[in-house]
C-alpha cells in the first residue's frame, strides 16, 4: 500500500513539473520582455528553472535581485500564478508593514498552516489577543533585572563549568571540533534554565547516559524545523500536504519527530508541576522562571481540561526553545567564522578585554557583570556587523488582511504575503555604501569608539515593531559573556579558513528557517598566552 501511494506521488510530481516546464517556456516565449517594471516583478516560485539554479544560494539570489529594483521591492508570482506577494528590504517599507500598518500584516493561515504540528498556538505563531496576552507574560521574564540574574547566575556559571572545560578538553587532546555544535548545546542548556528552571546539562561531557534523550530531541526538533523550512519553500504547497495526508516520505518522519517533540516537552511540564505542588505544601516560594510564569496566568484564558492547557504549556516550551536554541548559537557560529578570517578584529577584541580585565585583576571574562559587558563597544559593533551580514532569521513573511498599499507605492492585494529579508537588507549598498559586503566592525562605532546603534528597520535582524524581539538585550548579553570568554582563553582557527573577505560572498549556509552554517564549523583552538597589551583601537 505505501509502495502504491509512494508510486501515485512521484508520478504526480513528475507530471506537475513537466506541467511547470512547459508554463514556463510558455509565458518566457509568448510574451515580449518588459522594461523595468516598478516593482519589478520575479516569480520567486513559479520560475521554477532559477529557484532550482539558486536554491544553494537562495538569500543572496533574492538580495541581488532586489538591490535591481528601484524601492528595494519586489512583487512576487507564484507557481502558476496560484499566490501573490511582495519581497523587500527597504527600511521604510519595513517600516509601513511591522508598525505603522501592523494591524494589516499578520501571521496568518500561511505560518500556521505551515507550523501548526511544530509551535501549535505558541507565540511565535499566532495573531490578535492570544499572541499579546503571552508576550505580556513573558515580558516580565526579560527587563533588567531579570537580565542580570540570567548573567550572574546561569550564563556566568555555564561557562565556566562547561563551556570552558569542554573547549580545554578539546585543546588538550588537539582535537578538531564543531563550534556550531558546542554553541548548540551551550544555548540549549542555557534556555531550559532561564526559560523552564531544568539543566539538561547536554554541554556535560559526564552525563553521557543522560545526554542520548536530548539528543534524540534535539535531532527530532532540528528535522521538524527542516520539514517546516521545506514546506516554506515548496513550489506546490499540494504535495507536502499530500505527503501528509498519505503519511509518507518526509511527513511520515516529521509525524515521528513531533511525537518525540510532545514527549519530551510534556515531561518537563509534569515535572514542574509537581515541582510546583511540592513548593506550596513545603509553604516554599516558586520558581519564578518562564515556563512557571505562564503556568500561574494562564488560568484565565479558560481552558475546559488539564490536558487543554498542559498542550497550550507545550506550545510555548518549544517556541522558546526553538528561539533560545538555534538563533544564538548559529549567531555565535557566523561570528567566529568571521572573525577567524580577520585576525585582526580578534586581536583588538582580546586587547578590549585586557583593558577592561586590567581594572579588576582578579576577574576573568567570564565573570564580568552586565553593567562591565555593557561597556565592551568593539564587542558589540563586531557582533553586530556580524549579525548584519549573517543574521540568524534571514527572511521573515507576513499575510496581507486588506488591500494596501506601501509607502514606496507598491500596491499589496488582500491575501498576498508580505515577506522581508533581513538578509538582503544588511547587503544594500543603498542602506550601508559600497562597502556593504565587507566585515567592517568600525562602521558601529562613532569617533570616540562608542557603539552606535542602528535604526531597526534598516537593521531587522530582531524584527522591528511591536513584535520585536523580547531576547533581544538577552542574546546580545549571551552572546558577548560567550565571545569574551572564548576570546580570552583561546585562539580560534577554522579549519578552512573561516570567513575570508573572498568568501563572504559565497557563504556556506544552508536553506532553512534559521541561516545555519553548512557542514558545521570545525575549528582547533590553541590556548592564548596571556599579555597586558593595551586596548588601542585602530
Amino acid at each position: 500500500m505505501v509502495d502504491f501511494q509512494a508510486n501515485v506521488l512521484s508520478c504526480l510530481t513528475i507530471s506537475l513539473g513537466f506541467l511547470s516546464l512547459i508554463y514556463f517556456i510558455f509565458r518566457k516565449y509568448s510574451s515580449p520582455p518588459k522594461c523595468a517594471p516598478s516593482p519589478q516583478s520575479y516569480p520567486l516560485v513559479g520560475n521554477i528553472i532559477g529557484f532550482l539554479l539558486n536554491c544553494h544560494r537562495f538569500h543572496d539570489w533574492v538580495a541581488e535581485m532586489l538591490s535591481c529594483t528601484p524601492d528595494l521591492t519586489l512583487q512576487v508570482n507564484g507557481f502558476l500564478g496560484l499566490s501573490h506577494g511582495i519581497c523587500t528590504a527597504n527600511p521604510v517599507n519595513l517600516d509601513h508593514i511591522l508598525r505603522s500598518n501592523f494591524s494589516n500584516y499578520v501571521k496568518g493561515s500561511r505560518f500556521h498552516n505551515v507550523l501548526q504540528d511544530l509551535l501549535g498556538d505558541g507565540i511565535f505563531n499566532v495573531d490578535g489577543e492570544l499572541w499579546s496576552s503571552q508576550r505580556k507574560i513573558a515580558s516580565h521574564e526579560f527587563n533588567t533585572k531579570s537580565l542580570k540574574h540570567f548573567i550572574s547566575s546561569t550564563v556566568q556559571g555555564q561557562i565556566s563549568n562547561r563551556l570552558i572545560p569542554y573547549l580545554s578538553f578539546a585543546c588538550d587532546k588537539e582535537e578538531v571540533i564543531d563550534l556550531q555544535e558546542v554553541f548548540r548545546r551551550f544555548a540549549f542548556d542555557n534556555i531550559c534554565n532561564i526559560a523552564f528552571g531544568v539543566d539538561p546539562a547536554w554541554l556535560d561531557l559526564n552525563k553521557v547516559d543522560h545526554n542520548s534523550r536530548n539528543l534524540s530531541f534535539v535531532c527530532a526538533f532540528d528535522h521538524a524545523v527542516e520539514v517546516s523550512s521545506d514546506r516554506f519553500m515548496s513550489p506546490l504547497p499540494a504535495l507536502w500536504k499530500m505527503k501528509r495526508l498519505l503519511n509518507i516520505g518526509s511527513e511520515k518522519q516529521y509525524n515521528e519527530d513531533i511525537q518525540v517533540i510532545n514527549d519530551y516537552a510534556m515531561d518537563i511540564i509534569r515535572s514542574k508541576e509537581k515541582m510546583h505542588l511540592n513548593q506550596e505544601g513545603n509553604g516554599l516560594g516558586q520558581n519564578q522562571d518562564l515556563l512557571s510564569r505562564f503556568m500561574d496566568s494562564v488560568s484565565n484564558l479558560g481552558f475546559h481540561n488539564q490536558d487543554e492547557k498542559r498542550k497550550f504549556l507545550r506550545d510555548i516550551v518549544i517556541s522558546f526553545i526553538l528561539a533560545g536554541k538555534d538563533s544564538t548559537s548559529t549567531a555565535l557560529t557566523w561570528f567566529f567564522w568571521l572573525i577567524s578570517g580577520h585576525p585582526q578584529y580578534e586581536q583588538l577584541i582580546y586587547s578590549e578585554l585586557l583593558a577592561t580585565i586590567a581594572t579588576s585583576p582578579e576577574k576573568a571574562p567570564e565573570s564580568l557583570s552586565y553593567d562591565e559587558l555593557k561597556k565592551l563597544h568593539f564587542l558589540r559593533a563586531t557582533i553586530s556587523e556580524s549579525l548584519r551580514l549573517f543574521p540568524p532569521v534571514p527572511i521573515n513573511s507576513r499575510l496581507t488582511v486588506s488591500n494596501d498599499t506601501l509607502s514606496t507605492g507598491t500596491f499589496v492585494g488582500k491575501g498576498w504575503f508580505a515577506d522581508y529579508s533581513a538578509y538582503a537588507a544588511g547587503r544594500m549598498e543603498r542602506l550601508w555604501g559600497p562597502d556593504c559586503r565587507e566585515f567592517r566592525p568600525e562602521r558601529w562605532l562613532d569617533e570616540d569608539g562608542v557603539f552606535q546603534p542602528c535604526d531597526q528597520f534598516k537593521f531587522p535582524v530582531f524584527h522591528c515593531g511591536p513584535r520585536m524581539c523580547l531576547g533581544k538585550d538577552m542574546a546580545y548579553m549571551q552572546m558577548k559573556s560567550v565571545a569574551a570568554s572564548v576570546i580570552y582563553s583561546f585562539e580560534v582557527k577554522a579549519v578552512d579558513g573561516g570567513g575570508l573577505p573572498e568568501r563572504i560572498f559565497h557563504p556556506p549556509y544552508t536553506l532553512s528557517l534559521l541561516l545555519k552554517m553548512r557542514g558545521g564549523l570545525p575549528v582547533k583552538l590553541k590556548k592564548r598566552q596571556l599579555t597586558t597589551s593595551s586596548w588601542t583601537q585602530k
